[in-house]
């Protein structure tokens, strides 16, 4: 059984996207940043310090970026959920958390969006 506190967490992974509601903006790309974290079927402890026993991080921020990168969205919501279900999907997580941050509004750091899946 998993611990909660057991996952691992990318913070500010950049994505390539063609994101927006006006088709004008879709033509564009832009960055956005998401933060995602992830629980595994397994406790750290069984891992056994093998790679293979565990989610590569490296390979889950390559196929985000991909997946951000596929097809031009209207919404960062749909994006939000494309990644939660790939990663539970391939990488067999136990549960995701993602946010993902758009710089887009003036006088606005960002617009964000959050979901949890488990």
């Amino acid at each position: 059984m998993s611990s909660p506190d057991d996952s691992i967490h990318l913070r500010g992974l950049d994505l390539p996207v063609r994101i927006g509601v006006p088709e004008a903006e879709r033509e564009m790309w832009q960055t956005l940043q998401a933060d995602v974290s992830f629980t595994l079927a397994s406790r750290f402890e069984e891992l056994w310090d093998d790679l293979k026993a565990t989610v590569d991080y490296a390979a889950v921020a390559l196929r985000l970026r991909a997946l951000a990168a596929e097809r031009p969205r209207q919404l960062i919501e749909t994006l939000a959920a494309e990644m939660a279900q790939c990663l539970i999907m391939e990488f067999g997580v136990k549960s995701v958390t993602i946010e993902l941050k758009k710089r887009i509004l003036p006088g606005c750091d960002h617009v964000a969006v959050s979901l949890t899946r488990p």
